[in-house]
């Protein structure tokens, strides 16, 4: 039955497309009547609607005959996700999340620290919680345990963790710095103002002691950390924060701001010096609101729809001082 159906749609298909040559052909022949074209285009329209029906009929059909069945979906955003009703906790005054982090489940962020892109924190089985003014660098990893023991993550303030670092169901504490590819594993403890260098490995239930260094793997006290080195942490935590602030800033902007920002710089680059530059302040002369000479881009001459929005401000701002 399944094939003699498939038969009869591979038949009418044949017929709508030989019905809807027959009549184009029919429609650019100049010698036939007004009244012939116009029962042609009919034609051709009741042929597309029955081809139309076919079509829908065959995928109906296909779909039926699939042994796994898919379905296609959009894929969510993965910025902020809720794990079984808990979604992330992220403070008002928060730096910086960027557009492709991942923050997942019962996670905590404090007040001016940063996620950054493609990083992904995620507290789906446990509790993670990250203090102020830590940052967690490009595709880091910083994960929860629960499974082989049950082990929470906590971050505390100034803590920087570099770019694609691991930090899974441990603890760091204040003014602690996380090399780039160093992971620190289950049930660690990272005291403060210490380091852990690039590429190290801190093994699951160490123990680093306040202001020391450790690298290697397995990961071993290099020495002590100098005064300097102390006071450093902090300060690049908050230079990271500085940073996160400039980031956020620039991926707020919409396609208006950005198209701004490309033409000023194309201005920038291509007006010579001894041309006139472009001014702050407001031109009483210019009354058409063409801007400054040579700045075509916002000109009205070649968008004149930019003109009535000038002109309408203008008016608006009018109204509001007679109020």
């Amino acid at each position: 039955p399944t094939l003699a159906a498939m038969a009869v749609c591979v038949c009418l298909i044949s017929c709508c497309c030989f019905i809807r040559l027959f009549f184009f052909s029919l429609s650019i022949n100049n010698n036939r009547s007004n009244k012939m074209n116009a029962v042609g285009s009919r034609a051709v329209i009741a042929a597309s609607s029955v081809a139309r029906r076919v079509g829908t009929m065959l995928d109906s059909m296909g779909a039926s005959m699939e042994v796994a069945k898919y379905t296609e979906r959009l894929v969510p955003s993965t910025r902020f996700v809720a794990v079984d009703g808990i979604a992330p906790v992220v403070s008002e005054t928060a730096t910086f999340v960027a557009p492709s982090a991942s923050v997942i489940g019962d996670v905590t962020l404090g007040s001016n620290s940063s996620i950054w892109y493609g990083a992904t924190v995620r507290g789906d089985v446990n509790k993670l919680t990250i203090g102020e003014y830590s940052s967690i660098g490009d595709r880091a990893v910083v994960h929860v345990a629960k499974i082989q023991g049950d082990f929470s993550t906590t971050i505390g303030n100034h803590v920087t963790v570099g770019p694609c670092a691991v930090v899974h169901a441990c603890i760091l504490k204040d003014e602690v710095v996380i090399g780039a590819s160093a992971q620190v594993l289950d049930g660690a403890v990272v005291e403060s103002q210490s380091m852990v260098a690039a590429g190290s490995v801190v093994t699951p239930g160490t123990t680093i002691a306040s202001g020391e260094l450790w690298a290697g793997s397995p990961a071993k006290k290099v020495r002590a950390l100098t005064d300097e080195e102390k006071a450093a942490i902090a300060e690049t935590a908050t230079d990271q924060a500085e940073l996160a602030a400039m980031h956020a800033f620039e991926n707020s902007k919409d396609y208006t701001q950005l198209a701004a920002d490309e033409e000023e710089l194309r201005d920038a680059q291509e007006r010579d010096p001894d041309y006139i530059q472009p001014k702050d302040w407001k031109d009483v002369d210019d009354v058409l609101g063409q801007g400054q000479p040579g700045f075509i881009f916002n000109s009205t001459l070649t968008h004149p729809e930019e003109g009535l929005k000038v002109l309408q401000k203008r008016l608006n701002e009018e109204q509001k001082q007679k109020q």
